[in-house]
């Protein structure tokens, strides 16, 4: 069924958009998720990161919500170590230094309202940031694996979630969970293979002796890994956890050979479904060498999934072939940080050519007052 379009958010009052930012300015991305914080300071107009620093607690998140607090509790140090670090003094980085800053975070489609109310203003006064992104880690990781052109990226880990764009709008498939979907991700293949090892325990048609083996080999005692799994608050990387064994059989077993080509199918389902097919220019920039995007599209591929290697890579091009004829698949050029310092770089640039959107890609004109374009973002397929 066809959904319209998310309303954009309403813009707030007109304020002059600063003007693009000197070369040589700083940059700063932020790539926020389930493992910590990590903080990538860059340069307008040199690609990659001058340095990086790591902090090691995963941001809080409440009943309202992704903790701006918390956030800016470990941001800002960290900040002001790398611009001191640049700087070769231990003074405090003065105001103004920042030109641009750009977050992606776990969650910040569906949690991140404090964020986008809160952080502008702080940023603002705290570092001088003018210029300020707050993106959903589904688009850092598209920024990252693919810069500003038209095309598509599988983002593939414990989860799975496509996210396409033809520069006008974003379209998105999966990434719903373990429960309701990330079909051919990580947790999935994992308990797809567990579900076969435990059809060989009792005898049932769809079994695989190989996996049972692996099963016992990881967990201990077939019977005992429902109390083992069932009380976990983390189970869906614990079902993760045996997808590796999983691709370390399907060389030999039908069996896991085939829940790897299932996988496949779901994840080339899904990159089909929000990949655009028509063939446009990609306009040039410092991330982006331009030329033609192909009829069939570009699908990057970035996650640790894909490490995984030819037992998923080789079944996921067929695929991808068969429901992309023509299509351009790529590794990512790089990670979710990369993707944040990008958008930061575009920012201060004056070249963010990826869609704005009320909780996908925020973009204040001012300190938090208000979006500067809105576009939509779509859940269902694309139909033409």
């Amino acid at each position: 069924m066809t959904h319209p379009p998310a309303s954009p958010a309403p813009a707030g009052p007109a304020t002059a958009v600063p003007s693009p930012a000197r070369p040589g300015a700083y940059v700063i991305g932020v790539d926020s998720g389930g493992s910590g914080l990590r903080v990538a300071l860059g340069r307008v107009g040199l690609p990659g990161p001058l340095s990086t620093t790591v902090c090691a607690e995963p941001v809080r998140t409440g009943p309202g919500g992704i903790d701006a607090g918390h956030l800016l509790d470990q941001l800002l140090p960290a900040a002001r170590e790398l611009l001191e670090r640049a700087a070769g003094s231990s003074a405090a980085a003065p105001t103004g230094e920042v030109a641009a800053l750009a977050i992606g975070a776990a969650g910040m489609a569906t949690l991140g309202e404090r964020l986008r109310a809160e952080l502008p203003g702080a940023l603002a006064d705290a570092l001088g940031v003018r210029r300020l992104a707050l993106a959903a880690d589904a688009v850092t990781a598209y920024a990252g694996a693919v810069g500003q052109r038209p095309g598509a990226v599988v983002a593939g880990g414990t989860g799975m979630i496509a996210l396409g764009t033809d520069l006008t709008e974003w379209h998105r498939a999966d990434g719903w969970g373990h429960l309701l979907g990330d079909s051919g991700g990580g947790a999935w293949i994992g308990r797809a293979g567990l579900d076969a090892a435990m059809r060989a325990h009792d005898g049932r048609r769809g079994g695989s002796p190989a996996l049972l083996d692996r099963l016992r080999a990881v967990f201990g005692p077939a019977e005992e890994l429902p109390g083992l799994l069932y009380p976990r608050s983390d189970r869906p990387a614990v079902l993760a956890s045996f997808a590796p064994e999983v691709a370390a059989c399907a060389g030999a077993d039908p069996v896991a050979a085939g829940i790897l080509r299932a996988a496949a199918g779901h994840i080339a389902e899904a990159a089909a479904a929000v990949c655009p097919t028509a063939s446009r220019p990609a306009a040039a920039g410092p991330d982006n060498d331009g030329g033609e995007l192909g009829e069939g599209g570009e699908v990057a591929l970035t996650g640790g999934l894909f490490r995984m290697g030819d037992p998923l890579l080789v079944p996921l091009r067929e695929e991808l072939a068969h429901l992309l004829p023509g299509a351009r698949v790529t590794s990512a050029e790089g990670d979710p940080l990369t993707g944040a310092l990008r958008i930061a770089r575009a920012l201060a640039a004056g070249d963010l050519r990826l869609p704005r959107h009320p909780t996908m890609l925020f973009v204040p004109l001012e300190h938090g007052t208000g979006q500067r374009v809105g576009t939509a973002v779509r859940d269902e397929p694309r139909t033409g």
